[in-house]
C-alpha cells in the first residue's frame, strides 16, 4: 500500500502561526521534502523534530519529483513544505502534486498560513473577486505587468522581492488611476510587520518615510 503525501503549510515569518496538525505531521513522516533544507532545519528544530530531508525547489527536474512520487508508492509517507506559508503557490508543490495524483498516490492538505490570505484579510478591500498573478517580473516584461494590473476591474494580488517595493510604487503610480487605491503589507507576521494603505503616491511616500526591506503583499482595489 502507498503512504501518504502531506502538503503542508508553514508559517509565513511568525513561527508560532504553525497549527498543532502541521507539528504532529511533521514529526510523524518518514520523509520531509522542502524547498530549501537550510530553512526547513530550522523550522524543524525550532520544534524538536529530527527527520530526513530532501531538496525539491524550482529547478528540480521530473527525475526528482518522481523519486519522491517513488517513496510514497513505496509505503513511506512523505511531507512537502514551501520556504514559507501554503505550498503550490509560487513553488513546485503544484508539480508534486499532479505527479502524486497521477500515480493514484493519496494527497492530504495540512492547511494553515499563506501571505495571499494573510494580506487578504487586512487590506480593507472588497476581495469576492481578485486576480492572483504571482510574482512582478525582475526585469523582461515589468512595465507591461503594472498595465496589464492598471487595465484589470477586480482586485489584483501579486508578491514582490526586497528592496524592490520603491522603484515598484513608481511604476504604479505611473500606470493607475491616481484615486485608485492600494494595500501593501510588508514583513507580514515578522517583528518588523507594517501595512500601508492609500493612493500609490501616498503609499510610496509611507514606504519612502520607513523601510523598503523585505517582501511585500500587494493588493490593487477594485474598480
Amino acid at each position: 500500500m502507498p503512504g501518504t503525501l502531506y502538503i503542508v503549510a508553514t508559517p509565513i515569518g511568525n513561527l508560532e502561526d504553525i497549527t498543532l496538525r502541521a507539528k504532529r505531521i511533521l514529526s510523524e513522516v518518514d520523509l520531509i521534502v522542502c524547498e530549501d533544507t537550510r530553512v526547513t532545519s530550522k523550522l524543524l528544530a525550532r520544534f524538536e523534530i529530527k527527520k530526513p530531508l530532501k531538496p525539491l525547489h524550482q529547478h528540480s527536474d521530473d527525475h526528482q519529483l518522481s523519486y519522491v512520487a517513488q517513496e510514497v508508492l513505496d509505503g513511506k509517507n512523505v511531507a512537502y513544505v514551501s520556504d514559507a506559508g501554503t505550498p503550490g503557490v509560487n513553488d513546485p508543490g503544484g508539480r508534486l502534486v499532479q505527479i502524486a495524483m497521477e500515480a493514484g498516490i493519496p494527497v492530504s492538505p495540512i492547511p494553515g498560513a499563506s501571505a495571499l490570505t494573510t494580506a487578504m484579510s487586512v487590506c480593507g478591500f472588497p476581495t469576492e473577486h481578485f486576480t492572483y498573478l504571482g510574482f512582478i517580473p525582475h526585469k523582461k516584461g515589468r512595465q507591461t505587468f503594472f498595465k496589464d494590473v492598471a487595465a484589470r476591474k477586480e482586485a489584483v494580488i501579486f508578491f514582490e522581492s526586497t528592496h524592490r517595493l520603491v522603484k515598484t510604487l513608481e511604476s504604479l503610480a505611473t500606470t493607475l488611476d491616481a484615486k485608485r487605491m492600494m494595500f501593501v503589507g510588508r514583513e507580514l507576521t515578522k517583528m518588523h510587520e507594517t501595512l500601508y494603505r492609500g493612493t500609490a503616491a501616498e503609499v510610496l511616500a509611507q514606504v519612502k518615510a520607513t523601510s523598503d526591506k523585505g517582501e511585500a503583499v500587494i493588493i490593487v482595489s477594485p474598480v
